[in-house]
């Protein structure tokens, strides 16, 4: 249901992300702001999601975090949190889901890579 931001909205908000993610000094919010918002701003034909995601884990690894990878098992769950966020306001369950990834990650159960 999400309607990406026209070209002309997207000079605008590229830079503000940029700011934002400046500004915030915790990687784990930068982590989920980041990925998020690139997503919702969706500057790019094809490939945000990918783009998104490895944007997620250069900040995940600036603050020692792993690597962390979302299963395609979990793609609907994903896109579904995704959604809830752009959609709805709702940032929660795709913060949830990022976070339990990690967590996983570092207790070393990762969760199966496909």
């Amino acid at each position: 249901m999400h309607a990406p931001l026209n070209r002309d909205a997207v000079r605008e908000a590229m830079p503000a992300l940029i700011d934002l993610l400046k500004q915030e000094e915790e990687p784990s919010v930068r982590c989920v702001l980041g990925h998020f918002v690139f997503v919702y701003i969706h500057p790019y034909m094809d490939g945000n999601g990918r783009m998104g995601r490895f944007l997620m884990n250069l900040m995940l690894a600036s603050g020692g975090y792993p690597w962390t990878v979302i299963p395609v098992e979990r793609r609907d769950e994903y896109m579904k949190a995704l959604e809830q966020a752009s959609v709805h306001n709702n940032i929660v369950p795709f913060a949830e889901l990022l976070g339990n990834l990690v967590k996983k990650n570092i207790e070393g159960k990762p969760e199966a890579k496909v």
